[in-house]
């Protein structure tokens, strides 16, 4: 089967994309085997360096599997979610759930590992949430998520930081939706700054057990308005 030469590059990308379109489109079902290297390459107008690269991208998106001594063969037809798009999809009371699990986790290896320039940090940070309170649901969401970006920073731990910045977009909307879904501001413009205050003193004395539980009783009380609707 002719694929059709490919206009120059970019080339890994649309070798991975025409390839992409046969495997989503049925021209190869599931448990077939590709052709090899040097055909797809013929095929595409492309070097099979090419088409190793984007065979390698059709595999980190669970379509195609490599066997050794086989060949690589198609194991889906749909691509995986990644782990950005799953979250776009979840449930607001299943993203606080993770969140609960990730940040106050977070809170209590800040309290172990913060630095002085870190308790600096948070205090800062505090201080901008209460002055966002003035201000409109947008800007204090993101003066909130900020300071929960700080206590993260806190941890030092390198996975724990790029696993909550992916949640951070997702986060920063659900947020919004929540703080107008529970009109958590209407009688409270600062809300839940008695339990973020604790959280970043407990954080500064190096209180473990402390910065977790205010934490997790703040994440709790939403948790518990949101499973109530």
């Amino acid at each position: 089967m002719s694929l059709g030469a490919l206009r120059p590059s970019p080339l890994v990308e649309q070798a991975t994309d025409r390839l992409r379109e046969q495997i989503t489109g049925g021209e190869w079902a599931v448990g077939t085997k590709l052709p090899g290297e040097t055909a797809l390459a013929k095929s595409l107008g492309v070097g099979r360096s090419t088409v190793r690269e984007a065979l390698r991208a059709l595999a980190g998106a669970g379509l195609v599997q490599a066997r050794q001594g086989s060949g690589v063969f198609v194991i889906a037809t749909k691509p995986k979610e990644d782990w950005s798009t799953q979250l776009r999809r979840a449930a607001i009371t299943d993203v606080y759930e993770v969140r609960m699990l990730v940040e106050v986790e977070a809170a209590q290896l800040a309290a172990q590992r913060r630095t002085d320039d870190d308790i600096a940090a948070l205090h800062r940070a505090l201080t901008r949430r209460r002055d966002a309170a003035n201000a409109g649901d947008a800007e204090f969401v993101a003066a909130d998520i900020a300071l929960h970006e700080g206590v993260v920073a806190a941890a030092h731990n390198p996975v724990l930081t790029d696993l909550f910045t992916e949640f951070v977009p997702v986060l920063q909307q659900r947020l919004l939706d929540l703080v107008e879904l529970l009109s958590l501001r209407s009688d409270n413009p600062n809300h839940g700054d008695e339990g973020h205050s604790a959280m970043v003193t407990a954080i500064a004395e190096g209180d473990a057990e402390a910065a977790g539980h205010a934490l997790r009783d703040e994440l709790k009380q939403t948790l518990a308005l949101l499973h109530s609707l």
